[in-house]
């Protein structure tokens, strides 16, 4: 048992290692990125707007099943009135800190960070990645940079998208179902709108967007094992990407707040 417990220690602190690595050969290949525009605008592309549809469905019912478990929750602690002036602020607050940045990182993760790994792990097992190193081109700037540079600046533009659509399904479950005006509801948004939710949020989504992206990478450039392997690596860039949002962000909740 003890031998066991020790190879996974072993076994985390030389993927971290790995990540790390990686991390700063991406960073190096930052100081081309100007140059390297056309493949960063093309990953931004396939991250960001082509999730667009996925994070569109996802925080509209997000905001309107918050809406309607914050409206019972209060029935048990407010009156009715208290209630309609404290639904919309503590819908937005759960919106703008918790479930935007969350559930549009795990998407991300499922649709991208899966991705990334089974396009890499592809180009390694069909020997691709090799050829580009006999061609004396570095995989890491070709192939990680792009999409690590993208992960990381798309993220928190869909988690500003995803807060909006959330906040919209919020208001029409409030409208139509509990029967809360227009004026109650983003009234009492209006009135206890912090601007460091905001922040906050975003800051989330720039850890989830450059964590998954180079995951995703970092799995996919060392696969093996032909096409079995690129199936379980696609597997493995999602697991270790969902929970390494979930371990996030509650580590930056306990920074942040």
């Amino acid at each position: 048992m003890s031998a066991w417990i020790g190879r996974r220690i072993l076994a985390f602190f030389t993927e971290v290692g790995t990540l790390s690595v990686l991390m700063y050969r991406i960073l190096g290949s930052s100081l081309y990125a100007w140059r390297d525009r056309k493949l960063i605008l093309k990953q931004m592309l396939e991250i960001g707007v082509n999730s667009l549809p996925l994070v569109s469905v996802v925080s509209i019912f997000t905001g309107a099943v918050a809406s309607w478990q914050a409206a019972y929750q209060f029935r048990g602690v407010f009156s009715t009135g208290m209630s309609l002036d404290f639904l919309g602020a503590a819908v937005s607050a759960a919106i703008l800190i918790e479930l935007a940045p969350v559930l549009a990182g795990i998407v991300v993760a499922g649709r991208v960070g899966a991705s990334i790994a089974a396009e890499l792990g592809t180009m390694r097992v069909t020997e691709q990645i090799d050829a580009l190193e006999t061609l004396a081109i570095d995989p890491v700037r070709y192939l990680a940079a792009p999409r690590f540079v993208a992960g990381w600046t798309m993220l928190p533009i869909l988690v500003i998208y995803a807060s909006f659509v959330a906040h919209m399904g919020a208001y029409v479950v409030a409208y139509l179902l509990l029967d809360i005006s227009t004026s109650a509801f983003f009234g009492s948004v209006q009135r206890h709108f912090l601007i460091y939710n905001v922040f906050s949020g975003l800051v989330k989504a720039l850890v989830f967007g450059g964590g998954t992206a180079l995951i995703g990478c970092s799995i996919g450039i060392r696969t093996t094992g032909g096409a079995e392997g690129v199936g379980r690596s696609t597997i493995n860039a999602f697991v270790y990407s969902s929970a390494f949002i979930l371990i996030a962000d509650y580590i930056l909740a306990m920074i942040l707040f």
